[in-house]
């Protein structure tokens, strides 16, 4: 009787010692405590988020009330903050993960998908936003364009423009093409150089760089205009753009707006939204009652009618 219940109690442990192993059979209970939940990593990245969540509504707040002063406020936070600080741009890189929708793990790089929702909804909506204020590197050479005398400026003839607005697309192409074939994602350092925000590069790339912001120095926002391939694929993103910016019917003839862009974005009446970066420019100064022929005509008529 005594080895009977022995062996029955020796029976029940080994039934309880396997149950307990059943229920983690590769010991992974330990392991998982010290994994951090999706509430902490989203504690963990809280300051992270509040900053770009400001940053952002900064940037949609001098957009919407057309402030210059604002314009030029966000883009030196965009330059200090999302440039040196942060390193935040949207690059080609990420063009070339879309291509094989390889895309960072959302619950480690929320504010990652924060920014980058923000870029493409705001350019389905309204066009090149993140070009014109939000891209730190845009923003920087545009901040060199208010230092530069015009006196050094080259104005690029139209005709030139309208066909050296293409090489963007070219590059892009170029660029994604190359990676598809070869999965070599370091060609990014050659065709764009926001990694100088990193302050990593070679002496070569340094020396690179100097040239292009030299060439800057004479021709406003070359790279931007010309060269970009993140500018080329927002460009073409901004062809599904659902806003227009309003136009008088004195813009058939009127050539002010035209001369005043520049991006190379206005061409007659028509506005093309590929290359347009909502700058705010041709917005303000069709809505100035001093300036703009459309209210200066409405004021003869109303002047004449008084008469």
């Amino acid at each position: 009787m005594r080895l009977v219940s022995a062996a029955l109690l020796t029976l029940l442990f080994a039934l309880a010692v396997h149950g307990q192993e059943s229920q983690d059979p590769w010991n992974f209970a330990d392991e998982d405590e010290g994994v951090p939940s999706f509430t902490q990593d989203l504690k963990d990245q809280a300051f992270d988020l509040a900053m770009l969540t400001g940053f952002a509504t900064l940037a949609l707040v001098g957009f919407f009330r057309k402030s210059e002063r604002l314009k030029w406020i966000t883009m030196g936070v965009a330059v200090v903050y999302l440039g040196f600080m942060q390193s935040q741009l949207i690059t080609v890189v990420n063009i070339f993960a879309l291509t094989e929708w390889n895309l960072p793990v959302f619950r480690h790089n929320m504010a990652w998908y924060l920014f980058a929702v923000f870029t493409v909804v705001t350019t389905i909506l309204w066009g090149r936003l993140y070009c014109g204020r939000v891209c730190a590197f845009g923003a920087m050479t545009q901040l060199l364009d208010k230092i530069v005398p015009a006196r050094l400026r080259y104005e690029v003839p139209r005709r030139i423009e309208q066909r050296a607005n293409y090489i963007k697309y070219g590059l892009l192409g170029a660029t994604v093409l190359y990676f598809i074939l070869t999965k070599d994602i370091s060609i990014y350092r050659y065709v764009e150089p926001f990694w100088m925000f990193s302050m990593v590069a070679s002496t070569g790339m340094w020396l690179g760089l100097a040239v292009l912001l030299i060439a800057t120095v004479f021709v406003r926002n070359l790279y931007c205009r010309f060269l970009c391939p993140v500018g080329a694929f927002l460009g073409l993103l901004s062809n599904l753009t659902v806003f227009r910016i309003k136009r008088w019917s004195e813009c058939n003839t009127c050539k002010i707006c035209e001369k005043t862009c520049e991006w190379g974005a206005i061409r007659g009446p028509k506005i093309i939204a590929s290359e347009c970066v909502r700058c705010d420019d041709c917005e303000r100064l069709y809505m100035d009652k001093q300036k703009c022929p459309h209210w200066l005509i409405l004021k003869k008529k109303a002047q004449a009618a008084t008469r």
